[in-house]
């Protein structure tokens, strides 16, 4: 019997952080359908309003491809209008997410998602796979995440364009679990900087104003960015996976869930139990002040990219050419990921900031190209070759022109490229 399984993700759903919760995934329901039968589809609702829609689904069907190293086809219902528009095409998207083994859905706007969906047959068959019998594995993360509960927060109309704090009915998939939640991605945000973007952009502040007005049995479950909360509904347990935690809370009742944690589903509730606590490897309660707390989630939220640029810089003076193509490396597996931000550009002028320093070393030391400079430049090279398959042409172009100041020729032809010095 194919397994029955909710992942929940915060956020990093298609970046590398995630590739190993994806792929233990993909492997349960293997050991059902066996290796290679699961069949996946990126459900593209959430993001479907989007002008670079296609673009979005094509990094996470690349993201799957080369990184998870699995197949998934794109469900295309990106408006339900489609019904009227092309009726062949609705039915084809319902059909391909009926016969899923593996739906998944992330970035865009959970409120266009839930009108879309409401009134199609899209949560009928998320919730038969999950809780008629019918078995498989459904992956919401970040937009599509926050739909998932008895009630969603309508994130941008709050934090953009100022709208009182409020909720929005979900599609309350958690409640035939027992669990009347609200479910909160990048819960543990610190982009604001100067300002409280915890709790998805919310802050402390406005979330306290939303608990206000959640049912009585209801509560919030919050999940870090980097992180996941894999539900098996079978076992009847729930497991943290990823680089953060997952907190479950109503005002001050709350419990957090850290990474390796299993618990039973029904152990999530923070009603069940009123003092605040945290579970873990050493099950201590959280005793943190708010601006404690506050505090630990900037720390928590360091860019995992932000964090692999450091360590690669702070290894360039003992290995340059080493250093440069793992930090190329993972400009190429970041590139993946469908929600970019500024971390990939900071990584990008990280690695043109080690191209002049390798150039001003070579520079310095003997004019012999064949035992000094030819190597650096062959590594350089290599990098630029790189970009260029993965069609970051702006990349590559900034490699080329690197060396070109330092006084390389680069010439392209069939079998490659070949360089000269200029003096």
């Amino acid at each position: 019997m194919t397994p029955r399984l909710l992942a929940i993700m915060g956020s990093g759903e298609t970046s590398p952080t995630m590739v190993k919760a994806h792929r233990e995934l993909f492997a349960r329901l293997d050991d059902e359908t066996g290796p290679g039968q699961v069949t996946a589809v990126l459900l593209d609702t959430p993001f479907g309003f989007q002008e670079n829609a296609d673009d979005i689904a094509a990094k996470a069907v690349e993201y799957f491809k080369q990184s998870v190293g699995r197949p998934i086809d794109v469900a295309s219902f990106r408006s339900a209008s489609l019904a009227k528009q092309d009726p062949v095409a609705y039915e084809s998207a319902l059909a391909a997410v009926r016969a899923a083994d593996y739906v998944f859905a992330g970035p865009g706007s959970p409120t266009y998602a839930l009108r879309q969906w409401r009134d199609s047959p899209i949560p009928k068959l998320l919730a038969d796979k999950l809780h008629a019998g019918g078995g498989g594995c459904v992956v919401f993360a970040s937009a599509a995440a926050l739909t998932l509960g008895v009630l969603t927060v309508p994130v941008y109309e709050i934090y953009k364009a100022g709208e009182q704090p409020h909720w929005l009915e979900g599609l309350d998939l958690l409640a035939p679990l027992g669990l009347r939640a609200a479910v909160i991605p990048h819960f543990n945000n610190a982009e604001g900087g100067n300002h409280d973007t915890r709790y998805c952009y919310l802050g402390e502040r406005r979330l306290r104003v939303m608990e206000e007005s959640l049912p009585d049995d209801a509560f919030v479950l919050g999940v870090d960015e980097h992180t996941g909360l894999v539900l098996d509904l079978d076992g009847g347990t729930a497991t943290v996976v990823g680089r953060g935690v997952v907190t479950a809370r109503r005002g001050d009742d709350q419990a957090v869930f850290e990474a390796g944690t299993s618990v039973a589903i029904g152990g999530l509730d923070p009603l069940h139990s009123r003092p605040a606590r945290k579970v873990g490897p050493d099950a201590l309660a959280d005793q943190r002040t708010p601006a404690a707390a506050a505090a630990a989630a900037a720390a928590a939220t360091t860019s995992p990219l932000k964090e692999r640029v450091s360590e690669l810089e702070a290894a360039f003076d003992d290995d340059p050419a080493r250093a440069m193509l793992e930090l190329e490396d993972a400009l190429v597996a970041w590139s993946r990921d469908t929600l970019q931000s500024d971390d990939m550009e900071q990584a990008r002028q990280a690695l043109r900031s080690m191209i002049v320093r390798l150039g001003e070393a070579a520079a310095s030391g003997p004019k012999d190209p064949a035992t000094t400079v030819g190597p650096f430049v062959e590594a350089l090279l290599w990098v630029r070759a790189a970009a260029r398959e993965g069609g970051r042409w702006a990349d590559a172009d900034a490699v080329r022109d690197a060396l070109v100041k330092l006084g390389v020729e680069v010439s392209d032809g069939p079998q490659g490229s070949t360089w000269r010095l200029l003096s």
